[in-house]
């Protein structure tokens, strides 16, 4: 009997664990994974505590549904060890990454091609077991996708901080007024949001983010600007210097702070989009919104197809590819308490 290898989730808020358990044997359409990579995830952080931060002293609760232990992670590269009956067998060994955000298949956001917006997801690592693993079951192999001549690192990481980041952003690429673009909050999402952008836009992009090391990163990897959301009438100078504001935002931070930020430095007319988990809770004066003719859109994930698309301008080989930091698998816990304490720049990707 094969065994597999896993760092679990045995109790909510407590440290993951090593357990094993017997290797999977696909049936069907499934293919089993042998994982190379996988990438830690703020999102996984939000699983390990077992709620959202509402604001207020209010949680979600995100533990219904979840049986212990249970495996995190979703980021996914691996080679293909094994495939059901319905799956060619010359797949075999073929190096992969793992599109984690697997619908039911048959209600009507799956049929439209939305399986992130599914409300019974198979998402891995969030509902059935993910990366945190020596190998994972895949329910079909059309959520395999080729990523040569790309890193596998990299591959693993635009499975959702990359197609998070790119969905994000793919939401501003049809609005009229592109005068300028700000990304808000530098973490492993942020930092590929600016790779992407200065792809998929001619503007020019600022970001904006608390810590110094952070925007001293993005200045080298091609922000034109970079804020400090702290700094004494800040609001009041952008708005200056950008002749009204921007056009367009992403918050990949998700607070009340990052928000209030973000609508103070809006321009009239102006978009954002919200791709940040961190929590709390944001209200805003009817009459402003209004006023302002803004939008503002929730974004969380993409779709299999933008999964695709992504892939593709990445093997073309048109985007940067991010700061990240290879380490053992083993260690995931280390790495997640040093993410939960803001000591991670870029992203961390756990080794087999």
């Amino acid at each position: 009997m094969a065994l597999m290898r896993r760092q679990s989730l045995v109790k909510f808020g407590a440290p993951l664990c090593e357990t094993m358990v017997e290797t999977p044997t696909p049936v069907g359409r499934e293919v089993l994974v042998r994982i190379e990579r996988c990438g830690l995830c703020h999102s996984d952080l939000h699983i390990q505590d077992g709620y959202a931060d509402l604001g207020g002293g209010k949680r979600l609760d995100t533990t219904r549904g979840m049986t212990l232990p249970f495996t995190l992670g979703h980021e996914i590269a691996g080679v293909v060890e094994d495939v059901g009956a319905d799956i060619p067998q010359d797949l075999i060994g073929a190096k992969k990454a793992v599109f984690p955000w697997i619908g039911c298949g048959v209600c009507r956001e799956c049929l439209a091609g939305d399986e992130n917006l599914c409300a019974k997801q198979r998402f891995l690592g969030v509902a059935i077991d993910g990366g945190f693993a020596s190998h994972v079951l895949v329910p079909d192999a059309k959520y395999l996708l080729d990523y040569d001549p790309l890193p596998v690192s990299q591959a693993a990481t635009l499975m959702c901080s990359g197609v998070t980041a790119y969905g994000a952003l793919r939401r501003l690429v049809d609005r009229s007024r592109q005068r300028n673009l700000l990304l808000i909050g530098l973490g492993g999402v942020g930092q590929m949001g600016l790779a992407f952008a200065r792809a998929m836009f001619n503007q020019p992009i600022s970001v904006a983010d608390l810590s110094g090391a952070a925007r001293d990163s993005a200045l080298s990897n091609g922000a034109a600007v970079a804020y400090d959301p702290t700094e004494p009438e800040i609001a009041r100078r952008i708005i200056k210097e950008t002749e009204g504001g921007f056009d367009a935002v992403v918050d990949f931070a998700g607070n009340d702070k990052s928000m209030a930020f973000a609508v103070s430095v809006l321009a009239r007319g102006g978009k954002i989009v919200v791709s940040g988990l961190m929590g709390g809770n944001f209200s805003l004066p009817m009459v402003q919104w209004v006023y302002k003719r803004m939008t503002i859109e929730g974004f969380m994930t993409g779709t299999l197809a933008e999964a695709h698309e992504l892939m593709a301008l990445a093997r073309s080989g048109k985007i940067k590819p991010t700061p990240m930091q290879e380490e053992p698998m083993a260690d995931v816990q280390r790495w997640i308490d040093a993410l939960r304490a803001g000591k991670v720049i870029g992203r961390i990707v756990l080794t087999n």
